[in-house]
C-alpha cells in the first residue's frame, strides 16, 4: 500500500451497511470500507456488488474489510491482498449483533442462491 491518497484514516465509515442497499431496499452478504472515502458497499458475493461499483466509478482503489475480527485491505487496482494496514477512523465494522448476511428483515430465505461465486 504505497499510494497515500488511497487511504485518509480521519474519515469515518458512511454507515453501519451498504449504503445502496439501504437505499434500495436490498441485501447484502459481507461489507467492505472505501480507505480513502468512508463508503461502505457489499462484496463481491453480494448481488449488487456495490463496493467494486463504488471504486470503478471514483477511482478509490483500496478497501478494507467492515466485518467483526478482520483487517484486511484490498487493493482493486492491483489485484492484491493486504493483511492488514493502517488503523482508520472508528468504528472498525459494522455492530457485532448485526448479521451476515443483512441485514435483519431483507434477507431472503433462498440467500445462498443469489451470491456470486
Amino acid at each position: 500500500m504505497t499510494d497515500a491518497d488511497a487511504i485518509d484514516p480521519s474519515v469515518p465509515p458512511s454507515g453501519t451497511g451498504c449504503a445502496e442497499c439501504h437505499a434500495t431496499g436490498g441485501w447484502w452478504f459481507h461489507l467492505r470500507r472505501c480507505a480513502a472515502c468512508g463508503h461502505i458497499g457489499c462484496c463481491d458475493s453480494s448481488p449488487a456488488q456495490h463496493a467494486t461499483a463504488h471504486w470503478k466509478a471514483t477511482g478509490h482503489p483500496l478497501v478494507r474489510s467492515f466485518e467483526p475480527g478482520e483487517e484486511w485491505f484490498w487493493d482493486y487496482d492491483n489485484d492484491e491482498l493486504y493483511e492488514s494496514g493502517p488503523d482508520l477512523a472508528p468504528p472498525a465494522s459494522h455492530p457485532t449483533d448485526q448479521p451476515a448476511p443483512g441485514p435483519a428483515g431483507r434477507v431472503p430465505a433462498d440467500w445462498a442462491r443469489s451470491l456470486h461465486r
